[in-house]
């Protein structure tokens, strides 16, 4: 990383600049308080260039080009050491500042510490360190000992309203204005003069000004002579968005308008002057200066004589005793300029210039005793090193003799040790080096408590920002920083500290510095004032099981004096003692939704949430008149809260815990509830935000609402008790409502020690509802604790019949529904929503009765079967009931079901029932029957289908068909199979009895088929009317067992079951008229004897949907002609007439290109085959070898067919063109002749050639290639040709 970007880089390039010096009149200053400035402030934010690029040539000959430069601009009476008290005043207002913004964060949530550990540098440290350190390095700025403070250039100043501007100039320089360091001669008086003229231009036009600025261009020289106007606003109206003076005018207050009288004008005219007065003198001025110097060094100074010289005549010196600042040098002395030398050189950015003369300078200052000036040089040495980027252990190493140096000349030395210590900590910090940047800051904290306290502070974010992070000395270092800000009275950073420090001393097994911490920071904040901040920390130290018993009843003791001394002696909201066990919190109740079984309960809101939004009509969109408006209302606050019934208890349970060894007694324990009356519906909503317990509600207002609240409406229960020291105890509290109305739990209550009364809100806590009515989740918490009060209502009872725990894959069963109706009203508009419609059918109330599984029978062969097309790409999973279903008072109704076991494993099978209640009296005006049912599918028929296009007939395809029986135990009889598609039909290839030796599949057995599937016509149904129907062919597999009865699949639940398998697998991607699906029919042999296990007459049906019949290649082919040809070679070679048939079954045209090649190449790439196969199983087509399998005689004698060699002649050619191409339209077939010449006989493999297609692609088919390819080569298929020699 390039240096200058470093934060230390942007520091140096900030702070060690060239400073020029600023002499005015009076009247310069009174023209530029117009703005609210000083004339400094009015330049400062224009001496900063980001892209000045100034070509600079120093000592070398080389030149290079400066792009960053910045001028520092001072007062000639601010060019001097700041004092150090004064200093030090300012640094105390610097952080007292900083702990008065922070005031308001002092109670809000502190960021934890993974959140610490994820964030940036930047994001972690306080704002103001950065701050503190500039003005902290800014104490130690104009020292004698280093020329980088010294100004560089003088501008003096004259106004154009001053007499004799000339003589004015002449005065300024010349006067008392003057710095000591000019004066006591640690400076060179002969610097660079520059010559201004202000003029305001609020005092007219600028004649006068520019009559002025000729004079003094003829008498100080034009180069040095410039002209600024200023003031040129009329009015004083200006505003600026982005107020450039903000961040140097740090007393400004918020309304004062900074260089109002400033324009766009003005605002060119000082940045042209800024710019000239860095790039043709400051900057030409210190090369000049560079290169004098850098001559005078070069002859006085290097050379071997000059060094010899010089350490001749310092010798004896490192005999004399150490003196307090050591020799003094004067600006002509040769040291001091070197260090000039050394100091414009860095400015410059030539590093290697400054560090060559800060080496030759180190020797002489070290031999010379004169310490801090040795300090300052290697100081310098080490910051060189880092902006070369060079030598890192140098640069330590100069950095930590710098620091030492420093602290060996007193204390008049600890100044700049602190400085360089900063710079040294910014270095090792931008090498990652966080661990050693701590330990420096620990070393340049020094006894000062404010001073030290700063210092350790950051030395905290070292350890936290280090690899890996050091956590505890992260904390310790922050307790550290605290105390010393206690000591100096700067009790909102101690705060500040201590509080971080919780961070990372929570969840850790330190409990006594938590105490510690925590009991500290409750009594600086009682001291401030803050008693409900002080009560809040002093809370987290009385659950304090590990301390003493003594030091338990102490903390107890300062506990109750703080909540004394806030005024709020009696209440204590989220009182920690005894300690409340909210996970253990219960409630059960009942509402308008009910269960089937107590494990439908225990299911997650969610699920039931995602169902009901299904079936549950929405109360908004219902239609109302004014007699409805009532109920309506009253159904608004039903949607909104719980429901609980008059007369019957809200248990609710919770654990108390005493963390203490000392028994506390607990007395008045009971809920704090509030019920508001029916009458009183319109107050108690219109007060319900006031009514319910937050956070940050005052202590007084909860005591007062609930212990002097009317109870009349409902009943509490009230507990006394004492816990043991280290006990535990489950109470349990009830809340009976007596009237109807609106009631809400909001916590408990209970009175320690007979003198606090504590309180603690369930509304932050996670509340478990066991009931049988239970609510959806709300986005309030308190609404899991409101409950409206209504009369009872019906409530239905029902289960499923003769559901098995354990079923096979596959398995369809009859199920029968019954609901139980107890009560003397009757429900109607009956609505069922089930979770998986793959497992679960409605069935028709006509299929009570029906015989299964003889009721799928099909009736006639004769007529052809339709399948609906199922039109909606939604699972329709909501059930009406008809209209006229009432299930009266005190009976039970029956319906019936289908059960379809889909794909093994264990499936929960989620129904809600929704029903109305026939009552216009009643509030509630349905309920809701949950029932839950889990359910074991275990593997049975594991059915698979293999499609390939048929490589002697196109558009007809084969069809593999395997069955693998997966059951430990089970037999079955494969029945039939059924294709269904918009214009496939299947058939068989053999005859049913030859398809395997037994019809029944056994336990573990598998066995495969092959079928027929070919193309067919549509039926006139579906062409003639607007609907789609899919065709519908079956075969019959067996024809024992069943008598050779066959099934209609188009009949409910199949027709049903098998539409939501076409969903369930989602939509063919090569559409439905090159898709086809199967369903297969078995049935089970043997009887069930595991237990859970249904037993009863059941049929299975497997379903595969989206069978594609299309390959990667869109192109098929045959090739016809003779198979068989006699001819007689003896007269001539033979010739065979083919013909290629190509068919393209895309939707875009394609190009197809067929090449032949020899026969030769053919018959070597046979005979590798077979040698080959030889080894192993042969399958498919192979070489046949004519010599060893297959022997062809012919008629004519002493003439044997050998096989061909490939040492022979070519026994056969292709003729005609080599390679030809031709462009098929979409969905068409092309025949293309062939011939082949054979001049010897034998059997031949006319496989050699092969096809090169590519789809030729619309701008409207760009989808094309996103789900199939749009280019391929495919390989010629095997036609064996066999010629014979004719007599």
């Amino acid at each position: 990383m390039d240096p200058a970007r470093t934060p230390l880089g942007r520091m140096l390039l900030d702070e060690i600049t060239p400073v020029v010096m600023v002499i005015r009149t009076p009247l310069v200053e009174e023209a530029c308080r117009k703005n609210g400035l000083s004339f400094v402030e009015m330049l400062s934010p224009f001496c900063s260039f980001s892209n000045i690029d100034v070509p600079v040539r120093t000592a070398s000959d080389q030149p290079y080009r400066i792009q960053k430069f910045k001028l520092r601009l001072f007062y000639a009476s601010d060019v001097r050491q700041p004092d150090l008290q004064v200093a030090n005043e300012r640094l105390k207002e610097v952080i007292t500042q900083a702990g008065e913004k922070d005031l308001s964060n002092l109670s809000s949530d502190l960021p934890q510490v993974d959140e610490l550990l994820s964030s940036s540098e930047s994001e972690i440290l306080p704002s103001w360190f950065d701050f503190f350190n500039k003005q902290l390095i800014r104490t130690m700025s104009f020292s004698d000992h280093e020329a980088f403070d010294h100004p560089v250039a003088c501008l003096l100043v004259v106004s154009s309203k001053d007499e004799q501007p000339i003589n004015r100039f002449v005065d300024l320089y010349h006067g008392d204005q003057l710095p000591s360091l000019l004066n006591d001669g640690a400076m060179d008086p002969k610097i660079l003069k520059l010559h201004l003229l202000v003029h305001d231009n609020q005092d007219g036009a600028p004649e006068k000004a520019s009559k002025f600025l000729n004079e003094m261009r003829s008498t100080f020289g034009s180069n040095s002579s410039q002209l600024l106007c200023i003031n040129s606003s009329q009015g004083g109206l200006v505003e600026h968005l982005q107020n450039p003076w903000a961040p140097f005018k740090t007393d400004a207050s918020p309304t004062e308008r900074l260089g109002c009288f400033l324009n766009i004008d003005d605002f060119n005219e000082i940045k042209n002057l800024m710019q000239d007065l860095a790039s043709k003198h400051v900057i030409p001025y210190m090369e000049e200066k560079v290169r004098v110097l850098n001559q005078q060094v070069s002859a006085t100074r290097k050379g071997f004589r000059n060094q010899i010289k010089n350490l001749w005549w310092r010798k004896g010196k490192e005999d004399t005793p150490d003196a307090s600042n050591g020799p003094v040098y004067t600006y002509s002395s040769i040291e001091s300029q070197i260090r000039v030398l050394g100091d414009y050189a860095f400015m410059l950015r030539d590093y290697e210039l400054a560090l060559s003369n800060y080496r030759l300078i180190s020797t002489d200052y070290k031999l010379d005793k004169a310490w801090k000036r040795y300090a300052g040089v290697q100081e310098m040495m080490g910051l060189t090193y880092f902006m070369l980027d060079q030598s890192r252990k140098e640069a330590e190493y100069c950095m930590e003799n710098a620091f030492n140096t420093y602290l060996k000349t007193g204390p008049t030395g600890h100044q700049n040790a602190t400085r360089s210590g900063l710079w040294w900590v910014e270095m090792l910090k931008t090498r990652d080096q966080y661990k050693e940047a701590a330990g420096v800051y620990f070393r340049i904290s020094g006894e000062e408590p404010l001073h030290s306290a700063v210092m350790l502070e950051q030395a905290s974010y070292c350890y936290l920002l280090s690899k890996p992070p050091m956590l505890r000395k992260f904390g310790f270092h922050l307790i550290l920083s605290g105390n010393q800000y206690k000591k100096s009275d700067q009790i909102k950073h101690a705060i500040r500290t201590y509080r971080r420090a919780i961070s990372v001393l929570k969840g850790t097994t330190w409990s006594y510095i938590q105490d510690h911490v925590h009991f500290h920071i409750g009594q600086w904040y009682s001291f401030l004032g803050l008693y409900d901040s002080a009560v809040s920390h002093l809370m987290e130290i009385l659950s304090c099981g590990h301390q003493s018993k003594t030091t338990q009843e102490f903390f107890l003791k300062t506990f109750l004096q703080t909540v004394q001394k806030s005024g709020k002696a009696c209440e204590v909201m989220r009182l920690p003692l005894p300690v409340i066990n909210s996970s253990s919190l219960k409630v059960v109740f009942e509402d308008h939704r009910t269960y089937a079984s107590s494990a439908a309960a225990g299911v997650r809101e969610n699920i039931w949430h995602s169902l009901e939004e299904e079936i549950v009509p929405s109360l908004h969109t219902a239609r109302t008149n004014w007699l409805d408006e009532q109920s309506n209302f009253i159904s608004k606050r039903i949607k909104d809260s719980n429901i609980c019934i008059v007369g019957e208890a809200i248990k609710v349970a919770i654990e108390f815990q005493n963390p203490l060894q000392i028994s506390i007694p607990l007395s008045d324990v009971s809920l704090m509830c509030e019920l508001y009356v029916r009458s009183d519906d319109a107050d108690s909503e219109a007060n319900s935000s006031t009514a319910e317990l937050q956070n940050d509600e005052t202590t007084k207002s909860i005591a007062d609402r609930f212990m002097n609240s009317d109870v009349s409406s409902f009943t509490l229960s009230n507990v006394e008790f004492t816990l043991e020291g280290g006990g535990r105890k489950m109470v349990q509290l009830t809340v009976t409502p007596r009237v109807e109305g609106t009631l809400k739990i909001v916590g408990v209550k209970w009175k320690l020690s007979s003198s606090v009364v504590g309180f603690h809100n369930f509304v932050t806590s996670s509340v478990k509802k066991i009931q049988k009515g239970r609510k959806k989740n709300k986005p309030s918490p308190a609404d899991n604790l409101k409950f409206v009060v209504v009369k009872p209502v019906p409530r239905l009872e029902g289960f499923i019949q003769s559901l098995p725990e354990k079923v096979y894959a596959g398995e369809l069963q009859q199920l029968t529904l019954e609901l139980n109706n107890k009560s003397d009203l009757s429900v109607k508009n009956l609505k069922m929503n089930i979770s998986h419609p793959r497992f679960l059918n409605i069935g028709n109330q006509r299929n009570l009765n029906m015989d299964y599984p003889a009721c799928f029978e099909k009736k006639t062969n004769g007529v052809e079967q339709t399948f609906p097309e199922q039109t909606s790409n939604v699972l329709q999973n909501v059930f009406l009931f008809p209209e006229e279903t009432v299930v009266q008072g005190d009976t039970s109704f029956l319906w019936p079901l289908w059960l379809h076991a889909a794909v093994p494993g264990k499936v929960s099978l989620y129904i809600i029932l929704y029903y109305e209640i026939e009552n216009p009296e009643s509030f509630m005006k349905y309920r809701t029957l949950r029932m839950l049912y889990n359910l074991e599918v275990l593997p049975s028929l594991d059915v698979s289908f293999q499609i390939s296009a048929c490589p002697s007939t196109l558009e007809e395809f084969l069809v593999r068909m395997d069955v693998a029986n997966k059951t430990s135990s089970k037999n079955f009889q494969i029945d039939q199979l059924s294709s269904i598609g918009y214009q496939w039909e299947i058939s068989l290839l053999q005859p049913t009895d030859s398809l395997y030796s037994s019809p029944t599949l056994m336990s573990g057995q598998a066995f495969s088929c092959y079928l027929m599937l070919k193309k067919r016509k549509r039926l006139d149904s579906s062409e003639g009317n607007g609907s789609r129907s899919l065709a519908v062919s079956d075969i019959q597999l067996s024809t024992e067992g069943a008598g050779g009865m066959m099934y209609d699949i188009s009949l409910s639940p199949v027709k049903d079951f098998h539409n939501v398998e076409r969903l369930q697998h989602g939509d063919s991607q090569e559409g439905d008229s090159k898709t086809v699906d199967f369903v297969l029919l078995s049935r089970p042999l043997n009887r069930e004897t595991d237990a859970g296990v249904s037993d009863g007459p059941s049929l299975f049906s497997h379903h595969e949907c989206h069978c594609s019949v299309i390959s990667t290649s869109p192109i098929s082919w045959i090739v016809e002609g003779p198979r068989l040809i006699h001819h007689d070679f003896s007269t001539s070679f033979c010739e065979v007439t083919l013909k290629m048939t190509l068919y393209n079954s895309a939707d875009a045209a394609a190009s197809v290109r067929i090449n032949t090649m020899d026969s030769s190449q053919n018959v070597g790439a046979q005979s590798s085959d077979a040698s080959t196969l030889a080894s192993g199983n042969q399958a498919g087509w192979y070489y046949v070898s004519l010599d060893s399998e297959l022997k062809v005689t012919s008629d004519v004698s002493g003439i044997r067919m050998k096989p061909p060699s490939s040492d022979n002649v070519s026994p056969f050619v292709w003729t005609g063109s080599s390679s030809t191409k031709v462009r098929l339209p979409p969905l068409s077939t092309l025949a293309i002749p062939l011939q082949i010449s054979v001049f010897s006989p034998g059997t031949y493999d006319l496989s050699n050639y092969t096809l090169q297609w590519s789809v030729v692609l619309s701008d409207n088919q760009g989808n094309y290639r996103e789900t199939r390819p749009s280019s391929g080569t495919c390989q010629g298929y095997s036609y064996y040709l066999t010629v014979l020699q004719s007599t």
